[in-house]
């Protein structure tokens, strides 16, 4: 039998609130883009963590309490750093489900670790030192989202940035690749890549099949390809899958035309864990 051209790299288990990345697991991270409302993120957790015991996921519960990354000055950003983490840790307490949040600003770090299992890095602040160092110093686990920008094997000097600090629990997450004017291209390639540097590696989905400024006044989409790319993923050995998802996507008030309806969930989770036993 041929040698393996990509022997699967050794990957450190990173395990947060008993949800684990990596060692053979396969995780999800799901939530809406943004915190419309208290009534809003609730309601929507509660449906998570009740599919989650149903079908077995290990999940992580996301949701933004800020969206400071808008294409347009006029565009919802949630309800703010206070109130949204008031509302994230009502969710973490009522439903016991780890939380992410990304965070923006060096200046909310601290507020946001006290709330959030896993604080995640902006894919366009990945090169943010400050941020990044912040993050670490945080000692809650980091979730990078490689740039859009960025080849997967400069990711490297993020991570450097993250390690300096000590802070050895890292996640990698893919959302795809500029492609010319308003469009990315999700390569399956950078998930081998980024796994050779010894953490888990996550599939964004939802984020992969954007179009950035698609829209007149704002980021468009395509939500029909997440399913696709999702279970090609799992197919080349991704630890965990990242979708924003919505009770009905078209009323989501961001990245509308990308979000996974919540009814498509279940099935979809079946069919990439039944790729992921096999894989």
């Amino acid at each position: 039998m041929a040698k393996n051209p990509f022997p699967k790299a050794r990957v450190k288990t990173v395990t947060v609130g008993g949800v684990r990345f990596g060692g053979g697991a396969l995780a999800l991270i799901a939530g809406p883009c943004v915190i419309e409302s208290r009534t809003m993120a609730l309601d929507l957790a509660a449906r998570l963590a009740a599919l989650a015991r149903r079908e077995k996921i290990p999940l992580v519960f996301k949701a933004s309490y800020d969206k400071a990354n808008r294409t347009s000055i006029g565009a919802f950003r949630g309800p703010g750093l206070a109130k949204g983490l008031e509302i994230l840790a009502e969710i973490k307490a009522k439903h016991r489900v780890p939380i992410l949040v990304d965070v923006h600003q060096v200046g909310e770090v601290a507020a946001a670790a006290e709330v959030a299992d896993i604080l995640q890095l902006p894919a366009f602040l990945c090169r943010q030192t400050d941020l990044v160092v912040a993050l670490g110093e945080s000692g809650r686990v980091v979730n990078i989202k490689k740039g859009q920008f960025l080849a997967p094997w400069d990711v490297r000097h993020v991570i450097d940035k993250v390690v300096s600090t000590g802070n050895r629990r890292i996640l990698l997450t893919e959302r795809g690749a500029s492609f010319g004017y308003n469009n990315l291209v999700a390569d399956m390639r950078s998930l081998l890549v980024m796994r050779q540097f010894g953490y888990p590696v996550v599939f964004d989905a939802t984020h992969s099949v954007q179009l950035p400024g698609g829209r007149e006044s704002g980021t468009g989409g395509d939500g029909r390809w997440a399913p696709y790319l999702s279970r090609a993923a799992v197919a080349a050995g991704c630890d965990g899958l990242f979708w924003e998802t919505h009770r009905n996507p078209a009323q989501a008030q961001s990245d509308r035309d990308n979000a996974l309806p919540l009814a498509a969930l279940a099935p979809l989770w079946r069919q990439c864990r039944r790729i992921h036993e096999l894989v």
